[in-house]
C-alpha cells in the first residue's frame, strides 16, 4: 500500500490522501487495474480542493466561484491587529479597515463582521432583540444560500412587525408599526430585494421617506456599493448600475445604519459592513455577537487593500470594477485572437449580468467565444477548470470574466478539445 501510494507522489498530495486513494482503489479494483485506478481516485480527491478555476460563465460575482475576484498577497508575519503603535496599547481590530470603510461611506463610524447576513444579525441583537423591527411584508425576502429576512430577524431576538401588502407599502404603514405601543416598535429595516423584484400595481417607501420615522433606520442596502456617483472610475457610473443603492446615498438620506456585503460590488473578500451612526456602531461592538461574528488579520487586510484603492480613486485595481468597466470592442477583439490561436470556435456577441443578486434582469453588453455542442464538461476537467455556459446546445465562454492574462490558457484549452 505505501509503494503504491507513494507511486502517485507526482500528483502533489500530501501521502495520507495518497493512501486514501490507494486502498479505495485496492478495495474495488483487480491487481491490474490497482494502480490505474489509484491515480484515478487521486485526482479525484485533488479536484475536490480549492483551487483556482477561470469564470468563463459572464457573471460576474458568481456566488459558486466566490463572487469577486480578489489578488491578496501577505508575508508570513505579524500584524498590528490590535496593537497601538503610537502608545503601544492594545488597540481594536476595528480601528484601520472599519474606519477606512466609515470614511468612504461617509459614516461616523463602521465594524467588520464575517458575512453580510451577520452584519444584519448584530445589528438586530444589538439594537432591537425583544423589541419590534417595522419590515415591509415586500422585503421579507429569501436570498441565495438560505438566507431568510424572519429567520435572521427571529435568531437576533427582535420581533418582526410587518407592515403594509406585499405589492404596496406606505410610510402611513410604518408610522402606524411606530406608533403601536403593543409593537413596541425599536427600528424600521429596508431590506435590498436582491434578485427579486415585485412589477406591475406596486408602491415602496425609500430611505429619505422612513428617515422621518421616529425610530432608527437601518438600510440592508446587501450588494455594497459605496457610492452611486462611483468617482473610482474615469467614465462615473455605467448605465446598468442605475437605480442599485449606494452606502453613501442611502446614510445621507438619513438611515442611520447600512449594512451591506464586502464580496459583492464593493469588491473585496467575504465580510460584513455595518457603518453610520457613531452610537448605533458603538452598541453593535459592545454586543456579545460582536465577537463571535468578527473576521481576522487576512479579511481585514483585505479590506484595507481595497479600501485604500477607492480613496485613491483607483478602481482599475479593484478587479471586479476593472472587469465591470470593459467595453464590448475590446472584448471582442480579444476573443477573436482567442478563436484565431486556438483554430476552433467563433467570436459571438453575449450579454453578461452582475450576479450575486445584484440588479436582476440587468444585462451588460460582452463578447467571447462560442463552441458547438456542450463541451462544459470538458473544459472544466483542464488544468485549470474552465467554467463555461451552456444553451442552445451551444458552449459559451464569455471573455469579459476572464483575466486577459488567461486567454493563453483558454487558448490552449480549446485546441485540447480537438
Amino acid at each position: 500500500m505505501d509503494t503504491l501510494a507513494r507511486s502517485l507522489a507526482d500528483t502533489g498530495l500530501p501521502h495520507p490522501l495518497l493512501v486514501d486513494a490507494s486502498r479505495a482503489a485496492v478495495a474495488e479494483a483487480d491487481p491490474d487495474a490497482v494502480e490505474e485506478r489509484a491515480r484515478s481516485h487521486a485526482l479525484a480527491i485533488a479536484r475536490t480542493l480549492l483551487q483556482p478555476v477561470i469564470n468563463a460563465t459572464g457573471v460576474l460575482l458568481h456566488t459558486n466561484l466566490g463572487r469577486a475576484p480578489l489578488a491578496v498577497a501577505t508575508d508570513a508575519a505579524y500584524t498590528n491587529l490590535e496593537l497601538d503603535l503610537s502608545s503601544g496599547q492594545r488597540g481594536s481590530r476595528h480601528d484601520r479597515a472599519a474606519a477606512l470603510l466609515a470614511r468612504l461611506c461617509g459614516a461616523e463610524d463602521a465594524i467588520v463582521v464575517n458575512n453580510g447576513a451577520s452584519a444584519v444579525l448584530l445589528a438586530l441583537a444589538a439594537l432591537a432583540a425583544g423589541r419590534g423591527v417595522a419590515v415591509s411584508r415586500g422585503e421579507l425576502v429569501e436570498i441565495g444560500g438560505g438566507f431568510r429576512v424572519p429567520e435572521v430577524m427571529e435568531q437576533s431576538g427582535a420581533d418582526l412587525v410587518e407592515v403594509g401588502t406585499t405589492n404596496r407599502t406606505r410610510l402611513a404603514d410604518f408610522e402606524a408599526a411606530v406608533r403601536d405601543p403593543g409593537a413596541d416598535t425599536a427600528l424600521a429595516l429596508k431590506v435590498h430585494q436582491s434578485n427579486y423584484r415585485i412589477v406591475g400595481f406596486t408602491e415602496h417607501v425609500g430611505v429619505a421617506e422612513m428617515s422621518s420615522l421616529d425610530v432608527p433606520v437601518v438600510a440592508d442596502i446587501g450588494s455594497g456599493l459605496i457610492d452611486a456617483a462611483c468617482p473610482w472610475l474615469a467614465g462615473g457610473p455605467p448605465m446598468w448600475l442605475a437605480g442599485e443603492p449606494a452606502a453613501r446615498q442611502s446614510l445621507a438620506d438619513g438611515a442611520a445604519l447600512v449594512t451591506f456585503s464586502g464580496d459583492k460590488l464593493f469588491g473585496g473578500p467575504q465580510a460584513g459592513v455595518i457603518a453610520g451612526r457613531a452610537d448605533l456602531v458603538e452598541a453593535c461592538k459592545n454586543h456579545p455577537l460582536a465577537r463571535a461574528l468578527r473576521p481576522g488579520s487576512l479579511v481585514l487586510g483585505a479590506l484595507q487593500q481595497v479600501a485604500l484603492s477607492y480613496l485613491r480613486r483607483d478602481g482599475q485595481a479593484i478587479e471586479f470594477w476593472r472587469m465591470a468597466s470593459l467595453t464590448a470592442s475590446d472584448l471582442r477583439a480579444r476573443a477573436q485572437a482567442v478563436v484565431s490561436g486556438a483554430g476552433t470556435g467563433e467570436t459571438a456577441e453575449m450579454a453578461s449580468v452582475p450576479g450575486g443578486g445584484t440588479l436582476p434582469g440587468v444585462q451588460i453588453a460582452s463578447a467571447g467565444v462560442m463552441l458547438t455542442g456542450d463541451r462544459s464538461a470538458e473544459l472544466r476537467a483542464g488544468s485549470p477548470p474552465i467554467i463555461a455556459r451552456v444553451g442552445d446546445n451551444r458552449t459559451w465562454l464569455d471573455l469579459r470574466t476572464v483575466a486577459p492574462d488567461d486567454d493563453r490558457r483558454v487558448i490552449d484549452a480549446l485546441r485540447a478539445l480537438g
